[in-house]
């Protein structure tokens, strides 16, 4: 009796596994999704992530502003767990220690980085979150807990840059960008951060940031909420097998957040920056995903997007571990608006300006804040036609006039400037006389 081959027998069976798996991915593709053949939405993990984030919510860390001693005395509870191991990897230009906190015995390592920009703490507020977590013997997503530390090895530094953080500046103590330090390494941020990397050799990695509040999602699109990013590995932004399973990874949390901030997610540049830890990253074998947080309306310190970085990083993880991001759609991440133009503020359309003295002339206004994020400290940014400005916000004052306060008025002798270097204040009223109705003020007094 002839039998087939030992390899003939061996490519049937792999191309009765790869039809098996593909039909699954199709029959658990729900209706409407837009889910392409052969692929699947992520099960997980938008409702355990919430969850994460509620529960287990560092209470001690409530707003953006932190420094390196609030943040670990913050973790401390948490830190004593049997569930983490917590070394020190390195020392910052003024002496602090950066420290590495280690979850999961699994095969598979993961290594996330936040704040190596001092000035950008949202993501180290979601990793304080999800350390708690960690450290939680809480049933609740207990089964979701297990599944990360059985499967994945999963390492976080929190601060890379605790000197940065202290004065709330991107740059170290040096005034060095870290992250434009990845080939030089010549800070000594830098230089654990590739220690770290070089001694685990993770198959992933998590570059976590905020960008600019003010960056649209395409060109007339809504504020960015987060920017995601497989970044490129060369000049040429190829697609190795590194950066293809980052892509992946990517398309894992687009697909989760696109239900949770639609609108408002964005994909950031990948020109190639050959110092960036991200693009290195990619080159020393570690599919790495940029997490950019940015901004959204009503969230000042970035509690919204906390919570919705928690999202994202369990997300991840959970595919990870379950190995379902090889089954994603990478359209779900190329499909998203890139970022684009950067927006102004505020954009008061349709009145006329009235200084003391002068005639009306019929002026837009663009004002910026001193503090996007918190919307405080609006200033003059233009005056004049603006009818091709993209604004986070519009207020329409047709037919009405704008009046500065004196604050915003410069006087010498018999002459009036308004003043783009302090606060911007304006009555606006339904006349040029400063005496006639206010309808409203714009700004702050």
């Amino acid at each position: 009796m002839w039998l087939p081959s030992l390899s003939f027998r061996t490519d049937v069976m792999r191309l009765k596994k790869t039809i098996l798996v593909l039909l699954g991915a199709v029959a658990c593709a729900p209706a409407g999704t837009g889910v392409r053949s052969g692929f699947a939405e992520p099960r997980c993990c938008s409702a355990e992530g919430h969850a994460v984030a509620e529960r287990h919510r560092m209470a001690a860390i409530g707003s953006r502003r932190f420094t390196h001693a609030e943040f670990w005395s913050a973790l401390e509870p948490s830190l004593g767990s049997s569930s983490l191991t917590v070394r020190e990897v390195g020392r910052s230009v003024h002496d602090r220690p950066i420290r590495a906190v280690e979850f999961g015995r699994g095969p598979v390592t993961v290594l996330l980085w936040s704040q190596m920009h001092g000035d950008e703490s949202t993501a180290t507020m979601s990793l304080a979150d999800i350390i708690a977590w960690f450290a939680s013997q809480s049933p609740a997503e207990g089964q979701l807990r297990e599944r990360l530390a059985s499967q994945l090895r999963i390492v976080m530094i929190p601060m890379l840059n605790p000197d940065g953080a202290e004065l709330f500046q991107r740059e170290n103590a040096i005034g060095i960008d870290v992250n434009r330090d990845a080939r030089n390494l010549v800070t000594p941020e830098a230089r654990t951060l590739k220690a770290v990397r070089d001694s685990l050799r993770p198959q992933f990695g998590f570059n976590l940031h905020d960008q600019n509040a003010r960056i649209t999602a395409g060109n007339n699109g809504n504020q960015v909420a987060i920017a995601l990013l497989a970044p490129a590995a060369d000049e040429q932004r190829s697609y190795g097998p590194t950066r293809s399973t980052a892509r992946l990874v990517a398309a894992v949390i687009a697909s989760v957040l696109q239900k949770e901030i639609p609108g408002r997610l964005a994909r950031y540049s990948d020109t190639f920056e050959p110092r960036a830890f991200g693009d290195l990253m990619q080159q020393w074998g570690t599919s790495t995903v940029l997490i950019e947080s940015g901004a959204m309306p009503d969230d000042p310190e970035k509690q919204k997007l906390r919570a919705l970085n928690v999202v994202a990083i369990l997300s991840a993880l959970d595919a990870m571990a379950t190995g379902s991001w090889r089954n994603t759609d990478p359209a779900a991440y190329e499909g998203v608006p890139t970022n684009s133009r950067s927006a102004v503020d505020v954009l008061v359309r349709g009145g006329s300006l009235v200084l003391p003295g002068g005639q009306p002339v019929r002026a837009d206004i663009a004002l910026n804040h001193e503090e996007p994020v918190a919307r405080r400290g609006p200033r003059v940014r233009d005056v004049g036609d603006l009818s091709a400005v993209i604004a986070i916000d519009t207020i329409d004052v047709s037919g009405l006039f704008l009046h500065p306060e004196p604050s915003m008025l410069t006087r010498r002798q018999n002459a009036t400037w308004i003043r783009f270097d302090t606060t911007a204040a304006f009555a606006v009223r339904r006349g040029p006389s400063a005496s006639s109705d206010l309808v409203r003020t714009i700004g702050e007094k």
